[in-house]
């Protein structure tokens, strides 16, 4: 069995390796798991992932999950543009730098943005109260701030003059608030234009076909009854 990779395009890490992997024509078999039904809990996917998350990879006897190791492993294992995690010592430093930042930053702040906008009230009936959607906001606008500030700055990308996982990672993290309805680029010409280039990096198809789900979260309908059981215990956190 060749390389596998459990994916559902709802979830913003998930885009980020979806993406890496067409884009670099690295053959894989999409195995699907729709979050919204809770098939990542079930028993079945634990042998692949314990921990009931998605992204996971599994490749021959090999699981991996975390979507910043399984990119990793993939720019490794197979032949891909040097760009994607450059060889040069710091160029690949301020890759990692972006890495390392952005998981209690703009991708927490962009999914809360999500949930508390969307998700709770549209798919799980449970309404955020105005206080914590407004501190939401505010969290984000701090996070889309220090992503112009310290990791753009006047560079056509995050890492330098080429596109990079720093820059694959933090664009579907921002389209999680874009799919919210939040202003991102609003004020922001920079963030805009950043935007611009890495859409066109990627390549317009496949970057819309990777986030087709996201940005019509707001048609989705409301979680079975069952299945809101399931999932509230670990989503809890996120309505406060």
């Amino acid at each position: 069995m060749g390389l596998e990779l459990y994916l559902d395009l709802l979830s913003e890490p998930c885009r980020a390796v979806y993406i890496f992997a067409k884009k670099n024509d690295i053959p894989f078999e999409l195995r699907p798991v729709d979050l919204l039904k809770g098939q990542h809990l079930s028993d079945a996917f634990a042998q692949v992932n314990p921990m009931k998350k998605v992204p996971a990879l599994k490749d021959g006897d090999f699981t991996l999950s975390e979507s910043v190791a399984i990119l990793l492993y993939l720019t490794r294992k197979y032949k891909v543009p040097d760009h994607w995690y450059p060889q040069d010592l710091q160029a690949r430093a301020r890759v990692d730098e972006y890495l390392a930042w952005q998981h209690v930053n703009l991708r927490r702040n962009c999914i809360r943005a999500l949930w508390h906008k969307v998700m709770f009230p549209v798919f799980l009936g449970e309404i955020v109260s105005p206080e914590i959607l407004k501190t939401t906001l505010a969290e984000l606008d701090v996070s889309l701030q220090l992503l112009e500030d310290n990791f753009l700055k006047n560079q056509a990308f995050l890492a330098g003059p080429h596109i990079s996982l720093a820059d694959l990672v933090a664009v579907t993290e921002l389209m999680h608030a874009v799919g919210a309805g939040c202003p991102v680029f609003e004020r922001r010409p920079k963030l805009a234009a950043w935007y611009q280039r890495v859409e066109e990096a990627v390549g317009k198809v496949l970057f819309r076909e990777a986030h087709e789900i996201i940005l019509k979260a707001k048609e989705f309908p409301p979680v079975d009854p069952t299945i809101k059981q399931k999932l509230m215990p670990r989503v809890q956190y996120l309505l406060h």
